[in-house]
């Protein structure tokens, strides 16, 4: 998969603090800083209708954005590195952007996304469970992939895929612990919960029987003591 890229129009943001950031808001605009590569920090405004648009249809954790502002001659080459949104409202409040550079090595979380039924599932009545749904890598921004497919049709029940499982290009450095897991196929719940039911009460039946076999016991010795 190729580097997932994106972009927005922005303006250059004069007044800082709360009450300008209000202002903004209030007409239609979100304040947002670009920072990172040694680089100036500028601070911009994005129409608001225009970037939560973006950001509902792209993965905002690995998708490079570029954003034009008109007192850069070219696109600014950046990562979303933090959204701030209202806390029951979801509307936007702030966004960070990290200015990324061509050969630069970035950290990003890359999704992932699993391809196939396993056989475990369709044959054997499985249920496949995702543990993990993206992993961090460290690369340069030309071989970001955009998402990290999983082929798990030949899995079976009680198979487990690991990171160390995965292959990845060279060039890209995964940095999350090799034996996390990605995924398994499982009996399902209801059957397990089912088997130990019965098993359950199979150790009772028993243990019912062995105290009525002792208690028999008990009181057969008693008659022959009396005898």
């Amino acid at each position: 998969m190729t580097t997932q890229t994106a972009r927005l129009k922005a303006e250059p943001r004069e007044g800082t603090g709360k009450g300008a950031a209000r202002k903004l808001r209030q007409a239609g605009k979100v304040p947002a800083v670009v920072y990172g590569a040694d680089a100036e920090t500028i601070h911009i405004t994005l129409d608001t209708l225009e970037a939560g648009h973006l950001f509902r249809r792209i993965s905002v954790d690995n998708t490079i954005v570029e954003i034009e502002v008109e007192a850069e001659k070219e696109p600014i080459q950046t990562l979303v590195r933090e959204i701030q949104t209202h806390p029951w409202k979801a509307s936007l409040l702030h966004i960070d952007f990290y200015r990324i550079q061509a050969g630069v090595a970035v950290d990003v979380d890359v999704p992932v996304e699993l391809v196939g039924t396993p056989i475990g599932v369709k044959m054997e009545g499985g249920v496949l469970e995702q543990v993990i749904h993206d992993i961090s890598l460290r690369c340069i921004p030309s071989l970001i992939p955009e998402v990290i497919e999983v082929d798990v049709s030949g899995l079976e029940i009680n198979d487990v895929l690991h990171v160390s499982d995965l292959t990845f290009d060279e060039g890209i450095e995964v940095t999350v612990s090799l034996d996390q897991t990605i995924c398994a196929v499982s009996i399902p719940r209801a059957e397990i919960e089912a088997v130990a039911e019965k098993e359950e009460g199979v150790e009772e039946a028993v243990a019912e029987g062995e105290a009525g076999a002792e208690a028999e016991g008990g009181d057969g010795g008693g008659d022959g003591d009396e005898g």
